[in-house]
C-alpha cells in the first residue's frame, strides 16, 4: 500500500514572533530586543530574561555569525525530510550576542569558529527560512 508523503511541519507565528517571520520573508533577519535594558534575545518571546520587561522592539541583524556547533543528520526526524539527507544542522553565534540554529549550506570543511553569513531560502507557501553559509 502506497501512502502519501506527509508535508513538512511548518512554524506557526505567534504575536511575539510575527515580526521575525515577516523579516525573513523580506530577506532580513530581525531580532527581538528588550526596549528597557537593550538585551537582544532569540527566539522571540514575551518576557526579557535579563530584566523581566514585557517591552520589546526589533533590530536588524548584521548577518555575521560564527559556527558554534553542528550535527550531520543522516536519519530524518520527520519523513518529509528524507530527501534532504544528509544535511548539516548548525548552531551559530550571531554578532548580536545570540545563537541561531539553521541548516548550514555549502561548507566544505567544518570547524569551530568558521565565519558564516545568514542566507534566506523559500520553504513553500510564503515561508522563508534562515540558512547559514560560509562567509566570503
Amino acid at each position: 500500500m502506497i501512502t502519501a508523503m506527509p508535508s513538512k511541519p511548518v512554524p506557526e507565528p505567534t504575536p511575539e514572533s510575527r515580526p521575525y517571520w515577516q523579516g525573513l520573508a523580506e530577506g532580513r533577519l530581525v531580532l527581538q530586543r528588550c526596549a528597557d535594558c537593550g538585551r537582544v534575545r532569540h527566539y522571540p518571546r514575551p518576557l526579557c530574561d535579563a530584566c523581566h520587561s514585557f517591552a520589546a522592539d526589533w533590530v536588524e541583524a548584521s548577518g555575521a555569525a560564527t559556527l558554534h556547533s553542528w550535527t550531520v543528520a543522516h536519519h530524518p526526524y520527520h519523513p518529509a525530510f528524507r530527501a534532504e539527507l544528509p544535511y548539516v544542522l548548525a548552531t551559530a553565534d550571531l554578532a548580536e550576542g545570540v545563537r541561531l540554529v539553521a541548516q548550514l549550506r555549502g561548507a566544505a570543511v567544518l570547524r569551530l569558529g568558521l565565519p558564516l553569513r545568514i542566507g534566506f531560502e523559500p520553504a513553500g507557501e510564503g515561508l522563508v527560512l534562515p540558512v547559514l553559509r560560509p562567509a566570503g
